[in-house]
């Protein structure tokens, strides 16, 4: 007796579309800049395309643990000033031998920069603040902040040894793209592979069924915005390494729009509970792609602030399509 085959289920066009819109949309830009776009793919402009992808990504992976939990940080791109702020008074202020002050120009901004994170963390928690609200504080005064550290003047710093951040490299590969690569994987760890990870989605999916179950609400959400300062804080070295100098007005602006849209872009459920992080590396490649694109274009910047708004607006709807 012959026994029918049942029919597997078939995605619609539209389904798929949404399922993979970041990916679509990373190969169809990557796709018009081939075509478009003189000297594309060569060895420099993959360089100068992967190396800024690195900061934006280092960013958006402490943002994706952050609104996996049903938060949001806008504080990261002035936690990163701070940090830039202050690096450069350990090894060409303080009088310490660079043996000593190299390292402590690393280690202690990202540590101040996870203090920032952890009192956004305490306002969220402990006082009860909408974590917009919580987070713009730092958002605001954190710049000024910077501007009191540095004096509110450009530091330039003559300094190879601490360029290494942004210029070194291993293998010819540059080690912004190394760390990126590390970062992104201990994340994807932690994630998939530890309590805390199940942590994290737990408080997202439900943050009081979360702690009926015995999950440490507080002390997760306390942690995430911790991981995302150190990682702004992270950033924010980087940047000032590649550039040679520190301005508190510039380092790091506007990358909580940059890190908020390279998470949208890559599927991480705004409202919290699911969290992808292969996503938020394809939203990372594909923001930075549509800046280099912008600025070969010569678009204006005001004009590509209001795409990248669009660009979240559109992953909002598409993030509510996948969900009816």
């Amino acid at each position: 007796m012959m026994v029918a085959n049942p029919k597997l289920p078939v995605q619609r066009p539209t389904v798929l579309l949404t399922q993979h819109s970041a990916l679509l949309a990373l190969l169809g830009l990557i796709l018009f800049n081939i075509l478009t776009t003189p000297n594309f793919l060569t060895l420099n402009a993959l360089n100068i395309n992967m190396t800024q992808t690195a900061t934006i990504l280092i960013v958006a992976v402490g943002m994706t643990y952050v609104i996996a939990t049903g938060g949001i940080d806008l504080s990261v791109g002035s936690i990163m000033a701070i940090s830039g702020a202050i690096a450069p008074l350990l090894f060409i202020s303080s009088g310490l031998a660079p043996t000593l002050g190299i390292p402590l120009a690393v280690a202690l901004p990202i540590l101040a920069a996870g203090l920032c994170g952890a009192f956004n963390g305490l306002l969220v928690t402990r006082f009860h603040i909408q974590p917009i609200i919580a987070t713009l504080v730092l958002f605001i005064a954190g710049r000024g902040i910077a501007q009191v550290i540095s004096g509110g003047q450009l530091i330039n710093f003559p300094d190879e040894r601490f360029k290494f951040l942004g210029t070194s490299s291993i293998l010819g590969v540059n080690i912004q793209i190394f760390l990126m690569l590390i970062i992104v994987i201990v994340a994807v760890w932690v994630i998939r592979s530890t309590l805390f990870g199940r942590y994290v989605v737990a408080v997202g999916g439900n943050p009081e069924a979360a702690r009926l179950s015995g999950v440490p609400v507080v002390r997760t959400k306390v942690i995430v915005y911790t991981i995302s300062g150190m990682l702004a804080g992270l950033a924010g070295l980087i940047s000032i390494a590649v550039n040679n100098s520190s301005d508190a007005n510039l380092v790091g602006q506007n990358m909580e729009l940059d890190a908020i849209a390279a998470v949208a872009v890559g599927g991480t459920a705004l409202s919290g509970g699911k969290v992808s992080l292969f996503g938020t590396m394809v939203g990372a490649l594909f923001i930075q792609l549509l800046r280099y694109t912008l600025l070969v274009k010569g678009v204006p910047d005001s004009v590509a602030l209001m795409i990248k708004a669009a660009i979240i607006v559109i992953a909002v709807a598409l993030q509510y399509r996948r969900r009816k």
